[in-house]
């Protein structure tokens, strides 16, 4: 998936707005101006638009995980330079402390139904047998459940 995309849907999801969206970056020790967070948000076909590379979603999704559940002791969690679904899907369902139960009714809200085995399946190390490359339309579906959790609607977040 598009890292913008993934951006415009969580904010849309959660209603932050630019000064929530700049606080969350600061958790990780990303600071961000509220130019660049309305560039990262606009769609490819708009004047401004600029590309949210994954080490800056990266930042934004553990910033994210500090605001949801607190920040940790201790070191704090390093910035991936490179991000896939499986590693965004994983940021996300420790952001919202959901159990593997958690995550199959989010899918199932829109329409996605998932195994615990298939869905465990995503969450395992690359170098595990059983470990599975989460495509885009999961994470699409399990954007698109939080959204109708959590927003209560069927509406585009447009």
């Amino acid at each position: 998936m598009v890292n913008n995309d993934v951006l415009r849907r969580v904010r849309y999801i959660f209603d932050f707005n630019d000064s929530k969206m700049m606080a969350i970056f600061s958790l990780a020790d990303h600071h961000v101006s509220r130019e660049e967070v309305s560039a990262w948000l606009k769609k490819e076909e708009d004047d401004g638009f600029e590309h949210c590379d994954d080490l800056l979603l990266a930042a934004f999704l553990n910033g994210l995980i500090v605001d949801m559940r607190g920040a940790k002791d201790g070191q704090k969690p390093v910035v991936e330079k490179r991000l896939t679904n499986n590693m965004i899907f994983m940021k996300l369902k420790i952001a919202l402390s959901l159990k593997a139960e958690d995550v199959m009714a989010i899918l199932a809200l829109a329409d996605f139904k998932i195994s615990k085995h298939e869905l465990s399946a995503f969450f395992r190390k690359t170098d595990h047998k059983h470990y599975r490359d989460c495509k885009d339309q999961i994470l699409r579906n399990f954007l698109k459940g939080l959204q109708l959790k959590f927003r209560n609607t069927d509406g585009d977040e447009s």
